[in-house]
């Protein structure tokens, strides 16, 4: 990468054929000498496309693989190449996700899980969202494997910021989760937090095929 753009030249060309890089994406390198690794390794993806595109691509088409990385020290050398969530222009979304786990609700790891989401007002996205990155990597959320990624997603009127985990139906820990948000994000006690299982959002993206949902 060159600079903080490269990675996110993907467009929404509407086309169905090999959109996808899904299946695609490197194994992160191991961590070289001196540096520190982090527990899991992650890898990031990038997404955008154009709302209300009425076009047969899938949510897998649009999305963009960028790096995966198994140290602290990887993890600032992507990061610092890429362009801050208020730099983003249109429909767009970066999904950092534990490496071997991709970013769609049909996933195992996600299938039986679901995510907290967050509305952000215009200009909270960038610190909301390091902070949220930092806290993942950092494991400061203290739920074992639970947390599978997280998601922000850049949109016209706000931003939303989603993390997702594995088991949507034990409420102790999507309660601990939520508790770790709001700490880490430094959200007013007021904030609206909303639960959704992926099962829902499955449901509401077959009813809803053609409206500007996110994941």
């Amino acid at each position: 990468m060159n600079n903080k753009f490269d990675a996110l030249k993907l467009e929404d060309s509407g086309e169905d054929d090999e959109g996808s890089q899904i299946d695609t994406f490197r194994p992160a390198p191991k961590p070289g000498p001196g540096e520190h690794p982090l527990q899991f390794n992650y890898s990031i993806w990038f997404s955008k496309r154009t709302p209300g595109n009425k076009t047969s691509t899938t949510f897998g088409q649009h999305l963009k693989f960028v790096a995966s990385f198994a140290s602290v020290e990887q993890f600032w050398a992507v990061y610092s190449h890429l362009a801050r969530p208020s730099e983003l222009t249109g429909h767009s979304d970066y999904h950092l996700f534990k490496e071997g786990i991709r970013p769609m609700w049909e996933d195992d790891a996600n299938k039986l899980g679901g995510k907290w989401i967050i509305r952000l007002k215009k200009g909270l996205a960038s610190r909301c969202w390091e902070n949220l990155v930092l806290a993942m990597l950092g494991e400061q959320f203290v739920v074992g494997e639970e947390i599978c990624g997280a998601v922000v997603s850049v949109r016209f009127q706000d931003d939303i910021l989603s993390l997702w985990n594995r088991t949507a139906s034990d409420q102790a820990t999507t309660i601990r989760i939520r508790d770790t948000l709001k700490r880490v994000l430094h959200l007013p006690s007021n904030t609206v937090m909303e639960y959704k299982t992926h099962t829902d959002s499955l449901k509401d993206h077959s009813s809803f095929r053609n409206t500007d949902k996110f994941r």
